[in-house]
């Protein structure tokens, strides 16, 4: 199936494993938060049991530099697209009030940026990804 919109999560190549995953989770529920459209229905096994629903479109993952980063937040800002960005600070506080002040705390052509998801047109996506590696 393909769909009119695209969601993509850009992660810096130079974390460790635990933090590219971590990031990658976090920016994908500001996706889900953010943009309810991209939610599907939720699941249900043969038995009955009920599970929590999940995007219905694919997400891409791609890692990148800092600077391939700020390109792409920049970018997606500019057209219009509905932006996450997760920062090296936020690494370090211990709740979701703390990050939101990490990032306010920061100009954005200056944020420590680690990773950024992107949700919007799939050309757009697109453009704005082009280049970038999806992540191994």
């Amino acid at each position: 199936m393909r769909f009119d919109t695209k969601i993509g999560i850009v992660v810096r190549g130079d974390l460790a494993a635990w933090q590219q995953l971590n990031v990658t989770a976090f920016l994908a529920s500001a996706v889900a938060g953010g943009v309810r459209e991209t939610i599907g229905e939720p699941y249900e096994d043969g038995s009955g049991t009920s599970y929590l629903p999940m995007f219905r479109q694919p997400v891409l993952v791609y890692v990148a530099g800092l600077e391939e980063l700020r390109v792409v937040r920049e970018k997606a800002v500019g057209r219009g697209m509905d932006v996450a960005v997760y920062i090296e600070e936020m690494f370090k506080t211990g709740h979701d009030a703390d990050n939101r002040a990490a990032v306010r705390a920061v100009e954005a052509d200056e944020l420590g940026l680690v990773g950024v998801a992107v949700h919007g047109p799939r050309n757009g996506v697109d453009k704005v990804l082009k280049g970038l590696t999806l992540h191994p």
